[in-house]
């Protein structure tokens, strides 16, 4: 049987690592259109702020320890680009080369993930407007972070909060704005005011009930512009309100989405072709205790659905 993985990290990369320990005889190809298939994301802010201080650490597979160890044919700055569900087959483009070719497939495991959810505010496509989803990302704030001392962090869920930690750690100065009226929006009030105490005992600045209308650019940095006509100068914005699941690939091979964006799944990881399944920050999942349909980016899930 031959099978295509798109997309490595949690779901990809452990899926395939799965299947070839259930069996050496499948061909398994793992396209990767970033240069990393392997890697903890979750570690991402702790290098950021040096407790992680060995890069190598946040890399967990290379493809070259993949084809040696699993017998993995891994093809990094590789991006599918369409399903042809009919012939059964994928359209890869090398993003260094430029070259485009098909790949058959017998059975096909999607797991594109998630991207960084960009409003269309404007100035937001400034490059002192940074976010963090990978390892080229991380490489970014880290390069702010040698010459930038003032900080602004837009959303105040796990990775916002993880990042204002972090950039505490080295000395910056750190500001945090959310919506609502707490950080953490997935736990009581009362447990993310111990948060809220906890965050300004170490320096961090919360701005709570705000919304950002704007960026602006200055000689000096940037000026953020608030909803109640409150204006923040800083030298940095990372923005951090959430992901959203990078359907497109599924959507235009007409597989069925979720009313959350996510990819459909039957309880197997199965779309409605039975040819192609899809694990990960892709895809749509019902709640174990209250039974909606729900979207759950984070790696311990995209783990467990890829094994």
């Amino acid at each position: 049987m031959k099978i295509i993985v798109v997309g490595g990290v949690a779901g990809g990369a452990t899926a395939a690592t799965r299947l070839r320990r259930l069996s050496e005889k499948n061909e398994i190809i793992i396209f990767e259109k970033g240069e990393h298939v392997s890697f903890a994301n979750c570690g991402l802010p702790y290098h950021i702020g040096g407790t992680i201080p060995d890069r190598d650490k946040l890399l967990l597979q290379t493809p070259e320890s993949l084809k040696i160890r699993y017998n993995l044919d891994t093809r990094i700055f590789t991006e599918v680009l369409a399903i042809n569900r009919e012939q059964k087959t994928v359209t890869a483009k090398n993003r260094i080369t430029g070259i485009v070719y098909d790949e058959s497939y017998d059975k096909l495991l999607l797991s594109p993930g998630a991207e960084p959810i960009r409003p269309p505010l404007e100035g937001i496509d400034s490059q002192n407007v940074l976010t963090l989803r990978n390892i080229a990302d991380m490489d970014k704030i880290i390069q702010k972070t040698k010459t930038n001392n003032d900080f602004v962090i837009v959303g105040g869920g796990f990775i916002g909060l993880e990042i204002a930690e972090n950039l505490i750690k080295l000395g910056k100065k750190v500001r945090l704005v959310e919506l609502n009226k707490q950080v953490m929006a997935q736990v009581d009030f009362e447990m993310a005011s111990y948060m809220h105490h906890k965050a300004k005992d170490h320096g961090l600045g919360l701005l709570l009930n705000h919304s950002v209308q704007k960026f602006v650019d200055t000689q000096q940095g940037m000026e953020v512009h608030l909803s109640n006509n409150k204006v923040l100068k800083t030298e940095v914005v990372i923005l951090s309100i959430g992901v959203k699941p990078e359907n497109s690939l599924a959507k235009n091979a007409g597989l069925n989405i979720g009313e959350t964006g996510g990819i459909l799944v039957n309880p197997y990881l199965q779309t409605n072709d039975e040819d192609i399944y899809a694990v990960g920050d892709a895809i749509e999942v019902i709640h174990v205790i209250h039974h909606k349909k729900v979207h759950i980016p984070l790696a311990w899930p995209g783990n467990r659905q890829g094994r």
